[in-house]
């Protein structure tokens, strides 16, 4: 059996924390969650998505978006509007404000991100984060069969 500080989970847990509690901070001054700048991102990038892929971009259940997007609607950083191909889903476009808050949303991730790999080389660099796109992909691929 591992002892805790030698678990990948515990790394990955406590890096988690201290990023949505720096994200928190940064983004606070404009009434949003460290939970919620995830969404304006993916849309930055996909502008219009349905709801449903929105979720599945990013790996959350529906009940965990459709809270964070209302949330977002109601500090009026997104819109959503029947698809018209499918009058069953919703598609959700960013608003004129997201637009002006997606490059500190942008900032802050990466600041964050110069933070925790302040003593890496490139080259680690490089490879933790191919390392933890492996290991997302295993725990996808596990989800998936359960």
């Amino acid at each position: 059996m591992q002892d805790n500080e030698s678990s990948i989970g515990c790394w990955v847990s406590i890096l988690y924390r201290y990023r949505q509690n720096y994200l928190s901070k940064r983004l606070d001054p404009y009434n949003i969650g460290s939970g919620q700048h995830m969404f304006l991102l993916a849309l930055a990038y996909n502008d219009g998505i349905s709801q449903e892929e929105l979720s599945e971009r990013l790996k959350l259940d529906k009940a965990t978006t459709a809270k964070a997007l209302k949330k977002l609607e109601d500090e009026g950083y997104v819109a959503r509007g029947i698809d018209a191909a499918d009058k069953r889903a919703y598609q959700v476009f960013l608003t004129p404000l997201a637009l002006r808050v997606i490059p500190l949303i942008k900032k802050a991730v990466e600041d964050w991100e110069q933070l925790i790999t302040a003593d890496l080389s490139e080259d680690e660099s490089f490879l933790i984060k191919q390392l933890l796109r492996k290991m997302a992909q295993n725990a996808c691929q596990y989800k998936k069969g359960s």
